[in-house]
């Protein structure tokens, strides 16, 4: 079994506790190379831990990362939850993986999509004291994201992927042959268990897979997170002037491998209400509901497997960065 690995920098100053987390997708590796370069640079003491504790994993999901694939046995990022009865690889690795996150305060995930596209960071909600992720430190991730070096934030993950949960019950009972997971605890992830456990955390996503300027946004935006939370001697930097705010709100599972898209849809796509999105095995039109953006389409999915997203514009930065508006025309897919 493939071992797990992290490495920590303490300093004698108390301060912030943050873990930054590469690879937990094994064919995501810009958080990998972005976190050797940064590991080389304390150890050269080109950086220096001045307060608080940082703790670096290079590689999240070893066996994932061995194989270049997306998930070992299964999606680590999708019901992460420690248990008693490990049956998968990943069942081993939150073991390790949940109790260390407990250790820390803020947690950086990154990874990177699979179509060109332009970098965004996913955050979690506004605090409330809801029954699905009660959350009170909303700030902190607001403050960060604005940090990170990139101009699009996304919300909305988990309550999405909790209302889509009653779809893909009446779904499971029309196609008995899809495999759909109809538990809503399936959308918790790294950033949904920190919070979960007393943390704020966030995801950025760096940009394509192969492409070597990923690495690049990773590294700023892990330099730019230790500079905010004063654990190395720098100024906090300048937030981004600009924001492109979104809010998924609606989640499609493919039921049937046929099913299929009406054109070849990009991340980040504008659609229209009414407009054809794409078309069930059976025939059944799939239109959008409304005037929005499609997200994270996904033409390769099999049946069970999210399909797409689809999001609205948010007005939840405009008063932290004067404006906020949902771009389109890039192009980005997990």
């Amino acid at each position: 079994m493939h071992p797990f690995k992290s490495i920590s920098y303490v300093s004698p100053k108390a301060g912030t506790r943050l873990v930054v987390l590469g690879a937990v997708h094994g064919d995501e590796t810009c958080g990998t190379r972005a976190i050797e370069r940064v590991v080389a640079e304390i150890d050269a003491a080109t950086l220096t831990l001045v307060s608080g504790r940082v703790t670096f994993v290079p590689v999240t999901n070893p066996l994932a990362y061995a194989e270049k694939r997306r998930a070992g046995e299964r999606n680590l990022n999708r019901k992460l939850q420690p248990t008693d009865a490990p049956r998968e690889y990943e069942d081993h690795v939150a073991n390790w993986l949940c109790p260390l996150l407990a250790e820390h305060e803020v947690l950086l995930d990154v990874h990177s999509f699979r179509a060109p596209g332009v970098p965004f960071v996913f955050i979690g909600p506004r605090d409330n004291a809801g029954p699905l992720e009660p959350f009170a430190q909303a700030a902190g991730e607001e403050a960060l994201a604005l940090r990170l070096g990139v101009d699009r934030v996304v919300d909305g993950w988990l309550a999405t992927y909790a209302a889509g949960t009653a779809r893909r019950n009446e779904l499971a009972a029309a196609h008995r042959d899809a495999m759909l997971d109809l538990d809503p605890a399936f959308g918790i992830g790294t950033t949904e268990y920190m919070r979960s456990v007393g943390g704020y955390a966030v995801t950025l996503e760096c940009g394509q897979h192969e492409d070597p300027g990923a690495v690049d946004v990773a590294c700023r935006a892990i330099v730019n997170t230790l500079a905010h939370l004063r654990l190395i001697d720098a100024a906090d930097p300048a937030p981004a002037a600009h924001i492109d705010a979104l809010s998924l709100c609606e989640v499609v599972d493919k039921t049937d491998a046929a099913d299929a898209f009406a054109r070849p849809w990009q991340g980040f796509d504008r659609v229209a209400a009414g407009e054809r999105i794409g078309t069930r095995a059976d025939g059944t039109a799939i239109d959008a509901p409304f005037d929005g953006v499609i997200v994270f389409p996904n033409a390769s999915a099999l049946a069970g497997q999210e399909w797409f997203y689809l999001a609205r514009e948010s007005i939840r930065f405009r008063g932290a960065t004067g404006a906020a508006s949902a771009g389109a025309g890039s192009a980005a897919a997990v």
